[in-house]
C-alpha cells in the first residue's frame, strides 16, 4: 500500500511540475521496506497517474473566472463596430475582438500555470500543422467560436476553452456572454449550464433527430463536393430537420442540453470541438470519428449524438453515402476514358 501510495504521489508530482524523467525515476527508485528489492510502478488509469479532483477544480474555477472577464469585452463589442480581417477566404474571419480575447487568456493562463501548453486558433494563424499533442496539459482555446455569427450579431457565438491531461480532454468551457449561457463540465462530474445539470435528449432514432450540419463549409469542399452534396441529400431524407447554426462549440451545447439529437462537422480543429466533447460525454452523449473509428482530437472529424447506438447510426449512414458517391463518380471516370478512347 504505501509503495502505491508513492508511486501515485510521484505521478501527479510530474502533473504539477511537469517532469516525467524525473518522476519516472524516483517511482522506479521507489524502494519496499519489506522486501528491499526494487519496484516498479504499476500500471495506473489516466485520471490516478495524471490529474487529482483538487488540482482540476483549481484548473476550471480559474479559467471560468478569466472566461467571464473575456466575456465582457465579447458582450461590448457584439453590437459595436468592429475591425475585421480576412484569414483566408471570405467566411474565414478574426476580429480585434479574437485577438483581444485570446490575449486575455495568454496571459492569465501562462501566469497561473506556466508549465501548461496553450494552442490557440489566432496564435495558429495560418498553419496548417497542428502542433503535436503530449502528455503535459494543455489549453485549448478558440476566442470566438463562430467569429462570421459574431460580425453580423447572429447569436449563435461563443468562447471555447478546454483542457487535454495526458492527452485525454478533462475539462470545457463553452460561454455564450450574449445570451448568458456558460456550459461546463469536468470529466467524471457531469455537465451544467450556468450550474444547473443538463443531460442530452432521449431520441435514439435517426428518423426523430434534429441533426446539425454546417452547410456553409460545402463552398471548402472542392474536390469531394460531390461526396458532401450527397452526404447532406441523405441526411434531409433521414432525419426529422437540419440546422446549421454557425459554431461547432455552439453546437455541441446544444447537443448537451438536448434542444438538438446530432451533429455531424468534418474538419475541424481541435480548438473548434475540445470543450464541446467534454461537455457532450458528461452529459450522457457520444462522440465518433465520423468513419465510426476512436475520436482524433487533432484531426476531428465528428459525429457526435445524444447517445452511441444513434452516433453509430448516424456514422454508418454516412459511410454507406460516401462509398456509394465514390463508386458513382469511379464509374463517371471509367465511361469517359471509354467515350475518349
Amino acid at each position: 500500500m504505501q509503495i502505491h501510495l508513492n508511486v501515485k504521489i510521484l505521478y501527479l508530482r510530474y502533473l504539477r511540475n511537469n517532469s516525467l524523467v524525473i518522476g519516472i525515476r524516483k517511482a522506479i527508485l521507489t524502494v519496499s521496506h519489506t522486501t528491499n528489492r526494487l519496484v516498479v510502478p504499476p500500471r495506473l488509469s489516466t485520471s490516478a497517474i495524471m490529474s487529482s479532483d483538487l488540482d482540476i477544480v483549481k484548473c476550471f474555477e480559474f479559467v471560468k473566472e478569466i472566461t467571464l472577464q473575456a466575456g465582457e469585452i465579447f458582450k461590448c463589442k457584439f453590437y459595436a463596430d468592429k475591425n475585421i480581417t480576412v484569414k483566408t477566404v471570405n467566411w474565414d474571419l478574426v476580429t480585434d475582438v479574437d485577438v483581444k480575447i485570446e490575449k486575455v487568456f495568454i496571459d492569465a493562463l501562462s501566469q497561473e500555470f506556466p508549465d501548461h501548453r496553450i494552442i490557440a486558433e489566432e496564435m495558429m494563424g495560418t498553419k496548417q500543422e497542428m502542433p503535436e499533442l503530449t502528455d503535459a496539459p494543455t489549453w485549448f482555446l478558440d476566442p470566438i467560436d463562430g467569429t462570421v455569427n459574431f460580425v453580423h450579431t447572429f447569436l449563435h457565438a461563443c468562447i471555447s476553452v478546454g483542457l487535454t491531461v495526458c492527452k485525454e480532454p478533462v475539462l470545457g468551457i463553452i460561454y455564450n456572454p450574449v445570451t448568458s449561457e456558460l456550459y461546463s463540465a469536468i470529466k467524471g462530474k457531469g455537465a451544467f449550464l450556468n450550474g444547473k445539470p443538463i443531460c442530452t435528449s432521449k431520441v435514439t432514432a435517426l428518423e426523430k433527430a434534429m441533426l446539425v450540419f454546417e452547410t456553409t463549409l460545402l463552398k471548402f469542399y472542392t474536390k469531394d463536393r460531390d461526396i458532401y452534396d450527397s452526404r447532406l441529400n441523405t441526411l434531409i431524407n433521414n432525419t426529422q430537420a437540419i440546422r446549421s447554426i454557425g459554431s461547432a462549440a455552439m453546437s455541441l451545447a446544444y447537443l448537451a442540453r438536448g434542444a438538438v439529437d446530432c451533429v455531424q462537422i468534418d474538419d475541424l480543429k481541435a480548438w473548434d470541438i475540445l470543450a464541446g466533447i467534454v461537455i457532450v460525454c458528461e452529459a450522457g452523449g457520444a462522440v465518433l470519428d465520423t468513419k465510426g473509428g476512436p475520436y482524433n482530437i487533432m484531426k476531428p472529424n465528428t459525429v457526435a449524438a445524444s447517445n452511441k447506438p444513434l452516433a453509430e447510426e448516424l456514422s454508418k449512414l454516412i459511410v454507406d453515402t460516401d462509398l456509394k458517391t465514390r463508386r458513382k463518380r469511379l464509374k463517371r471516370t471509367c465511361k469517359a476514358k471509354d467515350d475518349s478512347c
